[in-house]
């Protein structure tokens, strides 16, 4: 099974330790992604297809960090680098560039709204008006990964990459006073239009 991030994560570990140690870690990375993979159950395939190619190479890379020689403080530092400076703002340089497309706001709203109605990796409930949307997130395969492999505290990076994602737009405006990640009861997605 190809997967796509992996790629990324090696680049970065390269690009970060250099090639002999990048490599190792990688390897190592890549050997506890497999063990996880294989120790997840009673996922829908869709669950799993996003638990293999976007949630699960994080969480693996962040196990494996943890075993290194490195400080908990500097591990979190390594992560929110990845999660944020390559995940994020490419995420959100994607999202301004389709800003462009006359009628984003409209189109991008009815999209948002359609896939979170039909989706089976969150549990939420939604409400719009015309110029604003509200999708309230009660349970998230994100947060819910995070908890079964023993690393609640990584789901802030994973909160952080939507603030960076959403925020700064032109034609869209975001905020969220709570996350599953951080402790709250839900994550209260508040998009409007600018």
């Amino acid at each position: 099974m190809k997967i796509k991030q992996q790629k990324q994560v090696k680049s970065y570990l390269i690009e970060e330790f250099g090639p002999n140690k990048g490599n190792e870690i990688f390897d190592k990375q890549e050997k506890e992604l497999y063990k996880i993979i294989k120790k997840t159950k009673d996922k829908t395939e869709n669950q799993m297809k996003t638990l293999i190619q976007t949630i699960l190479p994080r969480i693996a890379l962040y196990k494996v960090l943890l075993n290194e020689e490195f400080s908990k403080e500097d591990v979190y530092q390594y992560m929110r680098k990845y999660m944020i400076d390559k995940i994020a703002a490419k995420k959100h340089a994607s999202t301004a560039k389709m800003e462009l497309v006359p009628g984003f706001y409209k189109i991008y709203s009815f999209i948002f709204l359609k896939i979170m109605r039909t989706t089976d990796l969150q549990e939420n409930t939604q409400s719009y008006g015309k110029d604003y949307y509200d999708v309230t997130i009660t349970k998230c395969l994100w947060h819910t990964a995070c908890k079964e492999n023993g690393c609640e505290e990584l789901c802030h990076l994973f909160c952080d990459v939507d603030d960076v994602t959403y925020g700064g737009l032109k034609k869209i405006g975001f905020t969220r006073t709570k996350t599953l990640g951080y402790g709250g009861d839900c994550c209260n997605f508040h998009f409007f239009k600018k």
